[in-house]
């Protein structure tokens, strides 16, 4: 409990600013979460919930709190959405699983989902996503699963991913990558089929060659 002491008259005023920090940090959350909606167009509207007046998000239909009402989940897989990703979705600074596969969301992958340390699973597969894969993505340290394939995904496969050790699956087959397949650190045991289905994607890097990337724009 955060307090501090105001004096009058001699009378010392003990003012907790706990709940009014739980309320701030509450709706920031929801402010990133209502904006997202905001980009999505929802005719089954599975977003009917999402009241923005409330304190927290955690009420909502598809999100998941921790003891502390932090957002930790955000489960929208299947659910015929379509629109976009936006920035603010990176300020969820507690999140674990990012769950928006199987829809219709456009666009590019944000550079701002980088920021989302505590982040296990990034599951976007099977969307209408266009762009990089953005490299910010290797900032990840908790990531497990990232799932991109069945996009339109173009460039490089960021090598700033062989440094997050705690990959176990990475998927981006049935895109428009190019280079080559990265062979170090996670990508170790990664299998080939994972990376399919891109006709630019030479293969395998071989260490000590050219540029991994010489065919990519």
């Amino acid at each position: 409990m955060v307090l501090f002491n105001l004096r009058t008259g001699g009378v010392v005023l003990l003012v907790a600013l706990t709940v009014i920090l739980t309320v701030v940090n509450g709706n920031s959350e929801g402010d990133a979460l209502y904006a997202f909606r905001n980009s999505l167009t929802d005719p089954d509207n599975v977003l009917d919930s999402w009241d923005p007046t409330l304190v927290n998000p955690c009420t909502w239909f598809h999100i998941t709190c921790n003891q502390d009402n932090h957002v930790t989940r955000l489960d929208l897989g299947n659910t015929n959405l379509s629109g976009h990703l936006v920035p603010e979705l990176g300020t969820l600074e507690h999140l674990q699983y990012l769950e928006l596969y199987k829809n219709n969301i456009q666009g590019t992958i944000p550079n701002e989902l980088g920021n989302l340390k505590s982040l296990i699973s990034l599951d976007l597969y099977n969307n209408n996503l266009t762009g990089i894969i953005p490299p910010t993505l290797g900032k990840l340290w908790s990531l497990v699963f990232l799932r991109l394939n069945d996009n339109h995904l173009v460039g490089k496969i960021p090598r700033e991913l062989v440094n997050v050790s705690t990959l176990k699956v990475v998927d981006v087959s049935n895109n428009d990558l190019c280079g080559t397949i990265p062979t170090k650190g996670p990508f170790e045991h990664i299998p080939l089929s994972n990376f399919e289905n891109n006709p630019r994607l030479e293969g395998p890097e071989l260490q000590g060659l050219a540029s991994y990337d010489t065919n990519c724009i």
